[in-house]
């Protein structure tokens, strides 16, 4: 967005001196260079020259000169051109004076032989009171309305007529400005219209302009237009205003006002709005103002009767000043950043520092603190100015969390002024820098003797015990900080002891390590034996055999032959401190002495694990025993025979059971897979009372009728399986032996067969794949076997179990078995030659 800076310069004074004319200068117009300047006056003179040469023309009308146009590129030799106008215009041709009180707008050229020219443009229409020219077009606006000439054709291509005829012409003149060398801007009285002059088509021609205007936007506006000009895509334009006062009611002159405006296709949006101060604005009127602008300067010239201001588009530099004088300091930071490139006279440095600086004054320290990171970036001596200053406020708590801790890094002292200054306040704030800041940002032994001078008034200070052993942990003294994590029971103990392998320092420490928290001091203890023996950690632990037992649980659930040297006394370890995990010990142990255990298990009447210790020994009667006596468990007892597999054991149970009837009952219920139940139901005394005999009765003889169902099944399942496998193997002693060319003889290694295939020959070819010329091999002895039908088996030579030898076609093949003999079909007899 555009705005405009208003800029007084010093009233326009009336010359006194009497050497000079006090003519009213009507109008001044500049070519593009700014080389040459045209000059009408109020006495009817006009006057084109150079600035910087000789050149120069006079000319003298006998009316007032209202308008001069000189062509934009007038320092061209051929573009002397300009146009004028007025009431009456005198022109000297040849010599003959012509007078006309017409109105004119007059083109005048210079020819050949440095002499001028006039042609008319355009006569009539009343007054000509404004001419604009760029390019090859010259606009001019009179009472009727505003037109447009082409000097290339020698056309005119457009009028525009004026809308609003209630308006005086001389009182509300109309504005013209060029955008561009096709756009035309027309503003009269409260109308604007934008025009774009465009080619037309051949085909369009005829007798028709080259070119023709097309009105591409007009709109309406709340305010009596006094002077236009372009603004990129916007339009400046310089308003008259008129306000009603609320008291009389009257209308009065307010102001004038330049505003932005974005024009659109039927409407405009005012972009921003600034009123002017001038010197009697409250008796000007329309036509006393005007505005003029420089294109490559981008500077706007309102002329009032009385002052002239300038006005110039803002740079991103005024911006961030009006930003900073109404303390927008964050806004003007950031259009800073934005804009970094094209500000001129900011630094954002400077402006960041300014800010900070209005956060302190609000006591806005935390916020101000936080934009230190940001806009001190890593400049460290800045950093340590604000440092001081936020200490001289007593602000060091705010800036602290904010401090650089890489790059870059401050002064030692800086830090320690920080630490020092927590230290004092907050114990909880200065182990949180301790545990932040690297240990090289400060001088550690000075933090650590104003902890231990701390900790004289309060020893039992955890927070600071803490701190103390982090901070002798960055001075890599282990040892105290071990042992004040230890002291503390603090959760850190075992990542400091990996992290550091400081487990030579640890070897007395065990016990302690293990009140702690026992089950990650022996998970570490047992992931570093080779730093800690077994031996070692035991011998720690003889006066706590309660944590001994927790360790040698641990290492015999990870390896049950590691501590094998202390199975046994694990046993009373067990039996006293973890009595459900004796019984699964003593199974999975095979080093544990067994009639030690038992003892032990006797003298505490631990039946399970006696039990299973007789077991084990081989005293299963015993065991059983116990079972019944002890634990009067009769699933138990039938479980333990079922497991013992003795028939000794389920009589015994048996005569035990006889006289009790709910045993009787658990026998009848278990003992029909494993005992014939003739032998328990034989036994039972008559007329004895056995609860839910039927229903015993009845499982025995399902599970009976089960057994049957189960025999039966597996029968025709093992009878189907042999009968598939006879077959299968009956085809493959059937298959024929493929001999080829590439087959030996393994006795005289000639080629198995002849080179003649007409001479007959005979070939034994064995299973195994070995062959051999039948005149090779001992001629066999016959021996029959009836088989119920004619067969023929011939005993083994060279190590096989058996040959069978039969016709397969023109050739003889024999084919081996390997079995004690093989049991040929009734092929045709064929004999041996």
């Amino acid at each position: 967005m555009a705005e405009a800076e208003e800029q007084e310069t010093e009233s326009l004074e009336e010359s006194t001196d009497e050497s000079e004319s006090p003519v009213k200068i009507n109008q001044i117009s500049l070519d593009e260079s700014g080389e040459h300047m045209g000059v009408c006056s109020e006495d009817g003179k006009v006057q084109v020259f150079g600035l910087y040469s000789g050149e120069e023309f006079h000319e003298t009308f006998d009316c007032p000169i209202k308008i001069i146009a000189v062509h934009p590129h007038f320092v061209r030799s051929s573009c002397k051109q300009f146009v004028t106008g007025g009431k009456k215009v005198l022109c000297e041709e040849h010599g003959t004076n012509t007078t006309s009180d017409v109105q004119m707008l007059l083109l005048f050229e210079r020819s050949w032989m440095s002499r001028w020219k006039s042609s008319v443009l355009h006569e009539g229409e009343g007054n000509i009171r404004s001419v604009k020219w760029r390019g090859h077009l010259i606009a001019w606006a009179n009472n009727m309305g505003v037109k447009i000439f082409d000097i290339t054709s020698k056309q005119r291509i457009t009028n525009v007529p004026r809308d609003d005829i209630s308006l005086r012409p001389d009182m509300y003149p109309c504005s013209l400005c060029w955008k561009d060398s096709v756009t035309l801007i027309i503003g009269w009285g409260t109308s604007v219209k934008i025009c774009s002059v465009k080619e037309r088509h051949a085909s369009e021609l005829r007798d028709l302009p080259s070119r023709y205007v097309e009105i591409v936007s007009q709109f309406e506006t709340e305010f009596y237009i006094s002077g236009l000009a372009p603004l990129c895509d916007q339009l400046v334009v310089l308003s008259y205003v008129k306000e009603v006062s609320e008291k009389t009611e009257r209308e009065y002159c307010a102001r004038p006002r330049l505003d932005i405006i974005q024009p659109l296709s039927e409407t405009c949006e005012e972009i921003s709005s600034d009123a002017l101060t001038v010197r009697g604005f409250q008796e000007n009127e329309c036509r006393d103002y005007h505005l003029e602008y420089s294109e490559g300067e981008s500077l706007f010239y309102i002329v009032s009767p009385r002052d002239v201001v300038v006005a110039k588009e803002r740079d991103q530099d005024d911006h961030i000043d009006w930003l900073l004088e109404k303390k927008k300091y964050e806004e003007a930071l950031m259009a800073a950043e934005i804009s970094q490139k094209n500000i001129k006279r900011h630094k954002i440095l400077d402006i960041g520092l300014a800010y900070i600086n209005h956060l302190v004054e609000k006591g806005e320290y935390d916020i101000a603190a936080r934009k230190c990171q940001k806009i001190l970036g890593k400049n460290a001596a800045l950093w340590e100015y604000e440092v001081y200053k936020f200490k001289e406020i007593g602000q060091l708590k705010a800036i602290s969390p904010y401090l650089p801790r890489g790059d870059p890094v401050l002064k030692p002292l800086i830090y320690e002024m920080i630490l020092h200054e927590f230290l004092e306040s907050d114990y909880e704030g200065f182990a949180t820098l301790i545990r932040e800041w690297p240990g090289d940002l400060y001088n550690n032994s000075v933090i650590v003797q104003a902890v231990r001078d701390h900790l004289k008034k309060d020893s039992q200070n955890r927070t600071l015990l803490k701190t103390l052993a982090e901070l002798y942990t960055y001075d890599k003294n282990y040892g105290n900080a071990l042992e004040i994590y230890l002291t503390l029971r603090h959760k850190d103990v075992f990542q400091l002891i990996h992290k550091h392998n400081l487990f030579s320092s640890i070897k007395d420490k065990i016990v302690l390590l293990m009140d702690f928290d026992s089950e990650k001091a022996v998970d570490m203890l047992l992931d570093n034996e080779d730093k800690i023996s077994i031996k070692k950690v035991v011998e720690e632990l003889e006066d706590r055999p309660e944590l001994q037992h927790v360790y040698l649980h641990k290492l015999f659930k990870r390896d049950h032959h590691k501590g094998q040297r202390y199975h046994e006394k694990q046993i009373s370890l067990y039996a006293e401190y973890d009595r459900p995990n004796l019984l699964p010990f003593l199974r999975d142990s095979t080093h544990c002495p067994l009639e030690k255990a038992l003892e032990i298990c006797q003298q505490r009447n631990f039946v399970e694990e006696t039990v299973y210790l007789l077991s084990r020994m081989g005293n299963s009667r015993s065991a059983l025993k116990m079972i019944m006596e002890e634990l009067h468990d009769v699933d138990k007892a039938i479980e333990f025979a079922k497991e013992q597999d003795d028939g000794e054991l389920w009589e015994d149970l048996i005569l035990y059971s006889i006289d009790k009837p709910p045993f009787i009952t658990g026998l009848l219920n278990n003992i029909g897979t494993h005992v014939d139940p003739i032998l328990l139901i034989h036994r039972i005394k008559e007329g004895m009372e056995i609860p839910n005999l039927r229903d015993s009765l009845v499982k025995i003889l399902q599970d009976y009728n089960l057994q049957i169902l189960l025999r039966e099944g597996c029968k025709k399942i093992l009878v189907a399986d042999s009968l598939s496998l006879l077959k299968k193997m009956h085809r493959t002693q059937m298959k024929g032996v493929l001999v080829d060319e590439e087959n030996i003889c393994e006795s005289c290694l000639s080629p198995i067969l002849p080179s003649d295939a007409a001479k007959p020959f005979s070939v034994v070819a064995f299973h195994c794949r070995h062959m051999f010329h039948k005149e090779c091999l001992p001629v066999p002895s016959m021996v029959s076997w009836p088989l119920g039908s004619r067969s023929e088996v011939y005993p083994s030579s060279g190590g096989f179990s058996g040959l069978a030898f039969y016709h397969t076609g023109k050739m003889n093949l024999f084919i081996k078995c390997r079995i004690a003999y093989m049991v040929v079909p009734p092929y045709p007899r064929c004999q041996l030659p």
